[in-house]
């Protein structure tokens, strides 16, 4: 059977799908690993273990499918620093997107003028998430890891130094560092200057076709960060159409033939290949806060019946939680408030609440914040018609319905396996010349999910409250945030 494997390295898992020569995808393999926060506002991960569970996924899904693919393509979660020696073992936890000790350093930037220059020339919010942040950190707080450093790296680049003995980098992942310029597609000058290190510490940007052969004869391609496979992977790389992904973190996404700044919200511009941009926001608290819920609520492991529970449990609550706001920034958040120092909140809770109440304004709530982000885009592209969703809300049709209702969009489930590593098989198949183009490749008919226009006016109305509440707590979140370190 001929067919290209897709292998996607998350936040939480790497996870491989099988693709077959008419892009339809047939298999899946997963392996999870775990984080550590030894500090607050840490987060990290043992590049080791993401390498092993690399090779577990890869290699099971080859002994699962009983024969090897014709290609395999690298999917990647964004923002990762891992310091290296010359041999690319890593002198320390990697350091993860969702840490937030450089918060700091990212809102001094900022508000200066080389922090704004440094954005629109890089596409890369200002944020803790990013390397640049994370690196000019370990630079003033770790000066002994900063001098034993050989190069600063992400989780694609170190398993990719572990296939084959080099340190490459593809364009999109290096589009998302804060140290690439987008337009010259080199490291960014300004970049280097204001974290201390040179171009020869970082590894060699290269397209997102580039390719290896391993020992096998297998083909593998470099591939692009997760984000913009995702918008590959769901159909999303036409004009008019966003894709929205909500897994463990969240992203509102559209495709552009060029950057697309925003300085308010500082939306993201990464490169997804030579003639397409991925333009968009992130937020934090996706599935995460969804988790965080069912977890207090519940004595046991969580499993995929408790998810199935809360669903069946907030069918008969109203729309609008019956007036009932939750406020989701439980680790801050990304686009388009960029405040690390936020936090959640229940807003006008009553005696008539219920946990289902509360059940419904946590998904709610996730879904302003996706709005939030679509509604800053739709301020600086053509308008969106349609929303290609991908990612753990896809298994819940009232989630899904939740937010068609405030976004008043319809929504198309495209990809219903990991939009990431499909999207990562299609650019193998791409670069191999087994397709031509992408368009209309993965699903004939794809489920819609169309809006409800009385429930659209009641969030509607809940959205504007949503946003004014942030508004208004700011400056209380900020002083107890700076009381409670």
């Amino acid at each position: 059977m001929d067919y290209v494997l897709g292998i996607d390295i998350g936040t939480g898992s790497v996870k491989a799908v099988a693709v077959d020569t008419k892009c339809k995808s047939f298999g899946a393999f997963q392996e999870h690993y775990s984080f550590t926060s030894p500090h607050p506002g840490f987060h990290e991960q043992d590049p080791e273990e993401i390498w092993n569970a690399f090779k577990k996924s890869m290699d099971g899904m080859i002994v699962e499918i009983g024969a090897m693919p014709k290609a395999i393509c690298l999917s990647s979660a964004m923002h990762s620093l891992i310091s290296v020696d010359e041999n690319g073992n890593a002198l320390a936890p990697m350091i993860t997107w969702a840490d937030n000790r450089s918060s700091e350093i990212a809102k001094r930037l900022r508000s200066s003028e080389i922090g704004l220059s440094i954005y629109k020339a890089t596409g890369t919010p200002l944020h803790a998430m990013s390397p640049l942040c994370k690196i000019i950190w370990l630079r003033e707080h770790n000066p002994d890891l900063f001098k034993q450093t050989h190069k600063f790296i992400s989780i694609k680049e170190y398993i990719w130094y572990k296939l084959f003995k080099e340190f490459k980098i593809d364009y999109s992942i290096a589009s998302c560092t804060g140290l690439f310029n987008i337009d010259q597609l080199t490291w960014h000058t300004d970049s280097l200057n204001i974290t201390g290190i040179d171009s020869e510490m970082l590894s060699e940007p290269v397209q997102t076709d580039y390719t290896k052969f391993l020992d096998s004869g297998i083909a593998v391609v470099i591939g692009a960060s997760d984000g913009c496979m995702a918008n590959l992977g769901s159909e999303g790389i036409k004009p008019g159409i966003a894709v929205m992904t909500i897994g463990t973190s969240g992203a509102v996404r559209i495709a552009s033939d060029r950057p697309l700044p925003n300085e308010k919200a500082m939306t993201f511009s990464y490169i997804l290949d030579k003639d397409t941009f991925i333009c968009g926001g992130p937020i934090n608290n996706g599935g995460i806060a969804l988790q965080w819920w069912i977890k207090n609520n519940i004595e046991h492991e969580l499993g995929e019946r408790d998810y199935e529970q809360l669903f069946a449990e907030i069918a008969n609550v109203k729309a609008g939680s019956n007036g009932l706001l939750f406020l989701p920034y439980l680790t801050g958040d990304r686009a388009p408030i960029w405040d690390s120092e936020s936090c959640g909140v229940f807003f006008g809770v009553k005696l008539e609440h219920g946990k289902a109440h509360f059940s419904r304004a946590v998904l709610e709530g996730i879904c302003y914040a996706m709005y939030d982000v679509l509604d800053a885009m739709q301020k600086n592209s053509e308008p969106i018609k349609q929303i290609n969703i991908s990612g753990g809300i896809v298994k819940s049709e009232i989630w899904m319905q939740i937010m068609a209702d405030i976004t008043g969009k319809d929504l198309l489930i495209t990809q219903t396996e990991d939009a990431s590593a499909v999207g990562a098989a299609l650019l193998a198949m791409k670069t191999l010349g087994l397709i031509s183009d992408y368009a209309g490749l993965l699903n004939e008919k794809p489920k819609m999910i169309k809006p409800n226009p009385k429930n659209g006016e009641i969030y509607l109305r809940n959205f504007m409250i949503f946003k004014a509440l942030y508004s208004d707590l700011k400056n209380t979140m900020h002083e107890f945030y700076k009381m409670n370190l």
